[in-house]
């Protein structure tokens, strides 16, 4: 069976509301919700709207058991500042997986090979990060033997299928993906804007600013603005298009979007869990969401596409798929 990993803001009302809603509508496929730790300890690649401490965390962990539901706490900082290096940031990480594992919880997601190799002294599963970049069998193996669990691939290979299938025959851990993340295929900022998203989130680094422009965000919606067709060619998965990735053996569907609203949350989980959609495909993508307003992606014109995805060689500028499919599925909102 499939297992859908839901994202979480961190407070107790939403975690509560997720789950009445899990089990009112039998959405059983739902399996695990995941929230931020404490920008304290470490930052991760989005911001934390609800730091919860480690009583909260003790006692939602012990509310989602009590419904079947397993906790994941998000710690993928993709720059630590070598502070997990030094003797004081071991102990204090040593410190708090202790704390997250007295508290009950299942699982830990990093991007930092160190910490993977760390995460091995304690029960809990370790959950490689798709900002550990996990995109070829090579890499997959590696951190498998650093000790990985579960490893959540590059969302730039969503598409890549020979290598997907490469990555599950590579190692004996389970595979993730996520669904729902819109970013840009192969996009030039990616590293800089979550080294950037990593600072702004942790509290632990002194010159890191409160707040700073993010020149990234605003660069990456310029160009999907200009050129729609970036929105199509994203990674993507269309909720009926999740047999594809169970016939080649992922179970594991996560959707991304813990600083989203509680509701929206909500929706995608239905949407996911039904395996089907009717409406603008940007109503569910967790970025670029806010170009709802002035494009309109039919999900119902994209029935099919996912056989060309399958086997497409991603050479862009040789092929067009994407932008006959543009074309053809996208309006623009007056």
């Amino acid at each position: 069976m499939a297992r859908l990993i839901i994202p979480h803001p961190g407070h107790f009302p939403a975690l509560k509301e997720l789950i009445e809603v899990k089990e009112a509508e039998g959405l059983n496929e739902v399996d695990e919700v995941f929230m931020g730790g404490s920008p304290d300890v470490m930052g991760s690649g989005r911001g934390v709207l609800h730091a919860p401490l480690l009583d909260e965390i003790r006692a939602q962990t012990e509310y989602a058991h009590q419904h079947g539901i397993k906790m994941n706490i998000t710690m993928n900082s993709t720059c630590p500042a070598g502070h997990h290096l030094s003797f004081e940031g071991y102990k204090m990480f040593s410190w708090y997986f202790g704390a997250l594992n007295k508290a009950g919880v299942d699982a830990v997601t990093v991007s930092e090979p160190y910490l993977v190799e760390l995460l091995r002294e304690y029960p809990m599963k370790t959950v490689v990060s798709c900002l550990a970049y996990i995109d070829a069998p090579q890499r997959a193996q590696f951190f498998e033997e650093l000790g990985a669990d579960v490893i959540t691939v590059d969302t730039n290979i969503n598409r890549h299928f020979d290598l997907l299938r490469g990555i599950v025959r590579a190692v004996t851990c389970d595979v993730r993906v996520i669904v729902n993340e819109g970013c840009l295929y192969k996009c030039p900022f990616r590293f800089s804007h979550y080294n950037l998203a990593s600072h702004l989130s942790s509290l632990y680094q002194p010159r890191t600013p409160l707040f700073a422009p993010d020149f990234y965000f605003d660069k990456c919606i310029a160009i999907r603005l200009r050129d729609p067709t970036q929105i199509i060619k994203s990674g993507w998965i269309r909720p009926e298009d999740l047999k594809a990735y169970e016939a080649i053996g992922i179970k594991d569907f996560k959707l991304s979007g813990r600083t989203k609203t509680v509701n929206w949350i909500i929706d995608c989980m239905r949407v996911y869990s039904k395996r089907s959609f009717t409406g603008n495909v940007l109503d569910i993508l967790d970025c670029p969401q806010m170009l709802r307003y002035l494009f309109c992606i039919e999900n119902e014109k994209l029935e099919g596409s996912i056989d060309q995805w399958q086997v497409c060689k991603k050479i862009c500028h040789a092929c067009g798929y994407c932008d006959t499919l543009t074309k053809e599925a996208l309006t623009y909102i007056k």
